[in-house]
This record gives C-alpha cells, structure tokens and sequence, in this order.
C-alpha cells in the first residue's frame, strides 16, 4: 500500500489492528540526504568512539528528513504451519505545516538522483506527504489552539479561497435547503481551513468533512444554530480534530511504541536517529541519553546487518553488497534451509511485492527485512539443534535464538562496530592502529598521506605531531600488508603505535617527569654535600 496524506486517516483503524497481531514489524527509511559535506574532523571517521560518531551525525539528522516511511507488519498464521502474512506499507511523509511550525530542510543532490534511479514519486511526496511533528513541536501546537492564537498555513492562497466562496455563493443562489454540493480533492488542513473561511462567510450553510471531500450544505439559520452547538462540533472537537490532523504520522509512530513489539531494520542507525528527531523529541547532546531514550521506546530491536554479517563468513556464503542479495543468497539454494524456511505471504492490497522487485522503495526494503530475519532464524535455529526440529518453530523460539544479536545494531566507519542500545557498548575489535613517521617530506598533509596508500588499502588518517600520523583500517589484512610493503621504505616508516611509547602527552608527561626527578636528585645531592 501507498499512503499519503489523503489516505493516512482511514487506514490508522487497520494498521492499529496490524500492530496488535503482529510478531514483529520490519522498518526503512529513506531521507532527503544522508550525512552533511563536514570537513577535516568533523568527518566521521574509525577513530571516532560511539559518542563523537553520534554528535558528528547528530548535525545531519538535524538538517535532512524522511521522504518515505516502510513498514511491513508480520504475523504469524493461526492454524498454518510456519506461515506468515506481511502487510507492506510506504508512508510518503511531509513535515508539518501548521502555524507557527515551518520546518526548513535540505536535500542531497546524491540522494535525490538515487532515489530518482529507483523511481521515487516525488510528486507525492511533496503534495500529499502526511504531516508529521515530535512531542516538543506538538506542545506549541496544543498551546496555540488552547489560547486560540493559531491559524492554520495552507498551500490554498487567498486567491484559492476566494474561488471557491464564489463557486459556494453561485450554488446557493439556486439552491433549496436541504440541498448540497461537494468540493472535491480537499483534505487535511485545507480542509479545515475551506469549513472555517465558509462558515463565518456564508450564515445559512453547513459544512462536513468527508472520504470524497468537504460536502456543503444549505440550511436555515435555526438549524445552523442547533448544528453549531451540537455535541459532535463544539469548539473542543474541532480543536481536537485539527490537532489529530497535525499530528498526522506521529499518531502511528506512538501506536507503534505503545505495541512493543520487536522493530526489525537493516543498517538502521540512521533510521533509529531520525525516528527520534521527527517524532519524539529533538537528538539529544548526550549520547548515553539517545541510546536510553531509544531502549525506553523500542525495547526489542533487530539488525539484521548485524546478524547475518557475523554468520555470513562462516556459512561460506557469497559476498553480498546490499539487502536484496542477502534476501536472494538465503532463498537460493546455498542455504541449506531454504525448502524447510518459514513460507510468507502478502496480505491484502500488498501483492505487489509479490510480483516484482522493488530495491530501495522503503516498503519492499522492509518486507525483505523481515523476511531475512525470519529465514535467518531459521538457520540459526537448525545449527543449534544440529536439525530441524520435529514440532514446527514458533516466533519466540526465533527470538531465543537471536538473543545475542537483540539490541546490537550495526555501526558504519567508527571505533566500534556496533552500538549496544540495553547497555554499555563492547570494546573495539578493530585492527591495530599504525603510526607513520614521515623523513624528507616537509609540509606533508594527511590527504597526500592518504592518496600515498590509497592504491594498497584504505586507511583513515589522523595527524599526531608534524612528521608523525596515525593509520586505521577496519581490515587486518590491510595491515599486515603495509607493514610488509613499507618494511624498508626510506622515507616512511610504519609500525605498531603503542599508547605509552608514541603518544605526545606520554612524553611530554615523562619529559616533565625527567626534568623535576633531575632536579630533585640535584637538589639531593647538593643538599648531601653542604656543611
């Protein structure tokens, strides 16, 4: 399913249901832009600790936004056999334009082409985009409705308006009570906007909101009367309806957190970063207070990076670049589970995955998410037992098994390789880190460093004193491949960088130490040797 702004409200009934009987739901995003064009340190880099890496992000997640939103709920089949139906969803997003609240955001040029080369309706997004805001954003709101200080920002301009008071007063000159018209394609705020603007025009009509648009009706003044003090249309009502529609996504973002069920990605930091920003509370500074945060909504989250990066070696499977190859690898034949997998089926209105691939529309990419997990652990759960079980696995059996991956999720390019979001991070298993020490080549720049080794490996390069830097690759092959190239180099050599020998605050920390044991000694000696 494809929801924007015009189909989100009716929906919310369902996918609230969805939720309810899920086992888990898969999760991608797609963002406008994926990380500013920062400068020298201000890159991320694999010497950064988890905390510089989030503060260095945090200012990218803080400029970009989400474009499109997939969910693919799965539940298990009563009565089915290792069965699971997935209802996909793509939730085109807009930020919420509403008063005061006048989100400015950036896009990526990369990003866009992207996107571009996979098809994404940008159409829809930017016209029937569902509004969106997080909790500090919906305080404003609520404050401004309850004081009665708001007025709603609409892409219908005055002129719009006045089109459609004149097309309204047209009809009720021919019009008999009773009689109504319909405005057709008019929703959210407009359509809050076009009742408010005709009912303080006209004083003999009444106006409802409806699926196919606002319906305007005539009526005597008693009547309006009686309908404007109606229980149904009070001034609380209204404020509570515009509220609902300003909310918009954020309204099934808390469905979602209120469900706790297991939240599955794939490489999903980025999205764990912008679920935060757009619909909970703005990125904290502090990193131990994201990672809390993030645990308190999600207790349960899945990374199937993480997981099928740590078996994938050992399965002597493929190398694979993306999440569509991993999906593939595990339904070829390579996998020795394939005919006894759990069988997944689409739902209703979401057969379109079932007829085609469609990488990187944020639906698909959480279906396959899903699916990986499920036929992950499968294998998993095979190894374990050394077969198939005899009695058919259940979901919680599933979760047993991938215990030690719950709550890891996968970290690009930073001192560790993943982030533990129910407790302290582990240590580095990264390579060593190497130090090169530079003879006759003045003036030397990290990026000449860079370019010199670039042709062998990849290393991220960090200067540590004017002819001495740093080199850190996130493969040990790497490393021992530029120790043996470089073992009689003339003018750069590298080795092993050990803390207490290389680093300059240790000596300078000992030259200090030298200086005052010298004089102590002197003074010692001096003192011996007067009278």
């Amino acid at each position: 399913m494809d929801l924007g702004a015009d189909e989100f409200e009716q929906s919310l009934p369902l996918l609230q249901k969805l939720l309810r009987e899920a086992d888990f739901v898969g999760l991608d995003i797609e963002f406008t832009g994926l990380r500013s064009n920062l400068s020298g340190l201000q890159q991320i880099s694999l010497f950064d600790l988890p905390s510089d890496w989030y503060l260095k992000t945090r200012q990218s997640i803080q400029q970009f936004t989400i474009c499109q939103i997939g969910l693919s709920v799965f539940s298990s089949i009563e009565g089915e056999s290792n069965m699971y139906i997935a209802h996909s969803c793509n939730f085109f997003l807009f930020p919420t334009t509403f008063g005061i609240l006048d989100t400015e955001f950036s896009f990526q040029a990369s990003s866009v082409q992207f996107l571009n080369q996979y098809g994404f309706n940008y159409n829809k997004f930017l016209k029937k985009g569902i509004p969106y805001m997080n909790e500090e954003q919906e305080k404003k709101i609520k404050h401004s409705i309850l004081t009665g200080n708001w007025k709603v920002r609409s892409s219908l301009d005055k002129d719009q308006i006045k089109v459609v008071i004149n097309e309204v007063t047209r009809w009720l000159d021919l019009a008999e009570e009773g009689d109504q018209m319909t405005l057709p394609g008019i929703a959210g705020f407009q359509a809050f906007e076009v009742q408010l603007v005709l009912r303080q025009a006209l004083p003999n009509i009444w106006t409802v909101l409806r699926d196919r648009g606002v319906i305007v009706k005539k009526v005597s003044q008693q009547h309006r009367w009686y309908l404007e003090h109606a229980s149904g249309d009070r001034d609380s009502c209204w404020k509570e309806q515009i509220l609902l529609s300003a909310r918009g996504f954020s309204v099934f973002f808390q469905m979602l957190v209120q469900a706790q069920k297991p939240l599955v990605g794939h490489n999903m930091m980025m999205d764990l970063l912008h679920l935060h920003e757009k619909f909970f509370r703005p990125l904290p500074e502090s990193y131990d207070q994201f990672k809390q945060n993030i645990h308190n909504l999600f207790p349960v989250l899945i990374d199937t990076k993480n997981v099928t990066k740590d078996i994938w070696k050992e399965l002597h499977f493929p190398r694979v670049s993306n999440l569509l190859e991993v999906y593939e690898v595990l339904n070829s034949n390579l996998n020795p589970t394939k005919d006894s997998a759990p069988v997944i089926v689409h739902g209703n209105k979401c057969e379109k995955y079932a007829k085609k691939k469609c990488p990187h529309e944020a639906g698909y990419d959480a279906f396959l998410c899903g699916s990986v997990l499920l036929k992950v652990a499968h294998l998993l759960l095979q190894r374990v037992h050394g077969h198939v079980p005899t009695s058919e696995p259940s979901f919680p059996q599933y979760l047993d098994v991938l215990a030690p991956y719950v709550n890891q999720v996968n970290l690009i390019r930073a001192g560790v390789p993943k982030i533990n979001f129910s407790g302290p991070d582990f240590p580095s298993i990264r390579p060593p880190i190497l130090i090169l020490t530079v003879r006759k080549w003045p003036g030397v720049s990290e990026q000449q460093v860079y370019g010199e080794f670039q042709n062998l490996c990849k290393f991220d390069v960090r200067r540590l004193t004017q002819s001495q830097f740093l080199l850190l690759t996130n493969k040990f092959k790497d490393v021992r491949s530029v120790l043996k190239e470089y073992r009689c180099h003339p003018t750069l050599q590298v080795s092993l960088y050990r803390y207490w020998r290389h680093s300059p605050n240790v000596n300078c920390m000992l030259q200090v130490c030298s200086v005052v044991a010298a004089w102590a000694l002197l003074g010692f000696l001096l003192g011996r040797s007067s009278p």
